[in-house]
């Protein structure tokens, strides 16, 4: 992966956490249930470190480091560990183009070749909220081949952002502007550009400038492993069972406005409470980030993405959510609005292995039962020879060996060689697939389509796969339970 993809019972201050039915449970009950859940987690998960922070009202109510912010050293995660933010940072970075759509400086419907006056023809279509929803149809940067040695976005090189834009203007697009959604890092690199555009600064400088400092978010900032910076922890990864230390990415691909920030569970609680007021932005355009974008055919995208957020809901509570996954870090925070409830993960392990959503549930959970996702029950599955070829399909894959012909020339185009030799090493150490769920299916036109749990020896998978009417491949797509 890269970087950057609901009722409280009750609640008292100074004593009574949670109220559930007839039961009442001390803050240090809760405290207690939450450090051993998160412990079980960082065991089960093989997360070195991880900070948790509990916000209700945007106010405090827990910080907490579990594990170990560098193992080398044995120091230990603290409340103010810095953390890399993956693309959780890039709500920062639409809350900064908002700013801007306030005061007149940028439309959301503006074509983006009103800043880049002279982008491809394929580009006349997109507008600025295409790119802060995913909805441009550009393709994306951070690809195996495009970021090896060699690639246009070799990730051991500095680029300025001139060359950066010249490198992703070149790019096919992955489809029409506004006829599907696809979680795409090149949109928020250019919207960092388009920022500096309009303003004269660099996009870090201006979130110092408008968010940060005015926040007091004093630890936050934009990476910099050049500078000393107290309390940063390490990335891992882990390969082949041993923990590794995060790959080295170039200073200028590391300052990016798709997600590479520094900060902290304590600076994360100054964010959120922001949040819930004006101190930023109008409620008008905070409305509009969360709110799910509509596609060209008037239908809600897929993924229920707004404008560097997902609106989802558990149980009938609203949750908006985001996670982050770069150089061995991977976040997570969830913004139960309906009851002023957020939690917020941050690990530092790989996306392959760390799954901090997991955490931020299951702590959510704790402070309010009602918060707990149902369990997913599998359908009847009356097509088994489809469950058949999506084990081989994956089978195919771990071993290196999936075939092109199983897919769609457009998925093809997508898919190979990048996507799936990325993916095959990933399915290869999950082990060996122990079951495979059909948990649901659906028909769109011509397209049948199929949502999977599969399950591996230390891992749950959600794999969704949609076929033609001749059995060929048109979507796979892969997430964590």
């Amino acid at each position: 992966m890269t970087r950057k993809s609901r009722v409280f019972a009750g609640c008292v201050l100074g004593g009574i956490a949670l109220v559930a039915g007839n039961k009442v449970a001390s803050a240090d009950d809760v405290d207690g249930k939450v450090d051993a859940f998160v412990k079980s987690e960082l065991q089960r998960q093989r997360i070195p470190g991880v900070a948790v922070g509990v916000y209700r009202d945007g106010k405090l109510t827990k910080a907490q480091g579990y594990g170990l912010a560098n193992v080398e050293w044995d120091a230990a995660v603290t409340p103010d560990t810095i953390f890399q933010s993956g693309s959780v940072g890039k709500q920062f970075t639409a809350t900064a183009v908002m700013m801007l759509v306030e005061v007149g400086k940028v439309g959301l419907d503006d074509p983006i070749k009103k800043y880049f006056p002279d982008a491809p023809e394929t580009w006349d279509d997109i507008k600025v909220h295409n790119l802060l929803s995913h909805t441009s149809g550009l393709s994306e940067y951070e690809t195996g081949a495009r970021t090896k040695m060699g690639g246009p976005f070799y990730m051991r090189m500095d680029y300025t952002e001139d060359e950066l834009y010249k490198r992703i203007k070149e790019m096919p697009m992955d489809f029409k502007t506004g006829e599907d959604w696809a979680y795409r890092n090149t949109n928020y690199v250019l919207l960092g550009i388009l920022i500096h555009k309009v303003t004269g600064k660099f996009y870090g400088d201006f979130l110092q400038e408008r968010v940060f400092g005015p926040l007091g978010m004093s630890r936050t900032r934009i990476i910099s492993e050049e500078d000393i910076i107290p309390r940063r922890s390490s990335g891992y990864r882990l390969v082949k069972g041993q923990l590794k230390n995060q790959e080295w990415v170039s200073p200028s691909l590391n300052s990016t406005a798709d997600g590479a920030l520094y900060f902290t569970v304590e600076d994360l609680q100054k964010w959120d409470a922001a949040l819930y007021t004006e101190k930023l932005l109008k409620k008008a355009s905070l409305d509009r980030m969360w709110t799910v974008e509509k596609l060209s055919d008037g239908k809600p995208n897929k993924a229920n993405y707004g404008f560097a957020w997902e609106i989802n809901n558990v149980n009938g509570h609203r949750v908006i959510e985001h996670g982050g996954a770069w150089q061995g870090f991977t976040t997570y925070i969830a913004r139960y609005v309906d009851d002023r409830l957020t939690v917020v993960a941050l690990t530092n392990l790989d996306s392959g292995h760390s799954n901090p959503k997991k955490i931020t549930s299951g702590v959510a959970a704790i402070y309010n039962p009602a918060l707990k996702p149902p369990e997913e029950k599998p359908i009847e599955d009356k097509e088994p020879h489809v469950t058949q070829m999506l084990r081989d399909v994956l089978r195919e894959t771990a071993d290196g060996k999936a075939k092109q012909e199983r897919f769609t020339e457009e998925l093809q185009k997508r898919l190979f060689p990048d996507e799936l030799q990325e993916l095959g090493p990933a399915l290869k150490e999950f082990g060996e697939l122990k079951g495979l769920e059909l948990m649901e299916r659906s028909e769109e036109g011509e397209r049948r389509n199929y949502r999977y749990r599969a399950k591996y020896p230390n891992l749950t998978l959600m794999i969704s796969i949609g076929l033609t009417k001749d059995d060929k491949i048109a979507k796979l797509n892969f997430s964590e339970e």
